[in-house]
């Protein structure tokens, strides 16, 4: 199993790391297809709870906000939203009149994983789209895979008391309090680093990066604690079989599109300064 996940992250971490650096269309097309493949997840976990959410609801409107994001950099959000949900909602009346029971319920799924992979997923393209968009998403998520690992290795080394011990027995609060030492210390490395090679503007501050690494580890552990929320509930360990020894989509990003959400609006906050 070590093996398998070796070789998975060997590959994949790669493979997103060159598709950050590429940007434009390969990127973006990347990040659509983790996010479809991931509503797909989505749909496939709540499906095993006995709800019937639609697919064709989430892959319709996940991708629909990430086009929204690529050809018309983030306008129209209003009429797309009302769009969005008027389309639950008929879909919600018409499944009831078919099939009655957990119609309403359906409605607060099919529009929270919309929401969740469509939007939050889908900020990974203007965060990349940013004028310093590779340096920033090469400082954000290596400094979240980073952090992770801090909190793994420090949380098993002092941890004792647990952070969510129904959800997830092995985070502490010792491994959080780890991984945002190590975020906060990584943020600023990066950032010399990508001032080095030009993806980052060389006045690049350094207590950006370590306002980044720590606000990122000290926010996005929600959303792995939100997905392993959803597999709790389903039953399930992970919430697909696609990354040999690594499980699904959601397992891996489910961190990640928080940093590229909270990343993207750090940066604009940057530059309000």
């Amino acid at each position: 199993m070590l093996s398998q996940r070796v070789k998975a992250a060997l590959v994949f971490v790669p493979l997103v790391l060159i598709l950050i650096y590429i940007g434009g269309w390969p990127f973006n097309l990347f990040i659509l297809a983790l996010l479809l493949v991931a509503a797909f997840e989505y749909a496939r976990m709540f499906e095993k709870m006995g709800h019937r959410p639609s697919l064709t609801l989430l892959l319709l409107g996940a991708a629909l906000f990430v086009l929204q994001r690529w050809f018309w950099q983030g306008a129209f959000f209003g009429p797309l939203l009302t769009l969005v949900i008027f389309l639950t909602a008929v879909w919600a009346l018409v499944d009831y009149e078919r099939h009655g029971g957990d119609a309403a319920v359906s409605f607060a799924l099919n529009l929270a994983g919309i929401l969740y992979l469509g939007w939050v997923g889908g900020s990974f393209i203007p965060m990349r789209a940013l004028t310093d968009g590779r340096g920033w998403l090469l400082t954000a998520l290596p400094a979240v895979w980073l952090a992770d690992s801090g909190a793994y290795f420090i949380g098993r080394w002092l941890g004792v008391r647990k952070m969510a011990p129904r959800l997830s027995p092995g985070k502490t609060w010792a491994g959080l309090i780890g991984g945002i030492l190590t975020g906060t210390a990584v943020g600023p490395l990066l950032v010399l680093l990508w001032r080095a090679v030009g993806f980052l503007p060389p006045a690049t501050p350094l207590w950006q990066g370590a306002l980044m690494g720590f606000v990122l580890a000290l926010l996005t552990p929600v959303g792995d604690l939100l997905i392993s929320l959803f597999k709790r509930a389903a039953g399930v360990k992970d919430t697909g079989n696609l990354i040999p020894g690594h499980g699904g989509i959601l397992d891996r990003i489910d961190s990640w599109i928080w940093a590229a959400l909270i990343g993207y609006y750090l940066v604009q906050f940057f530059r309000l300064l």
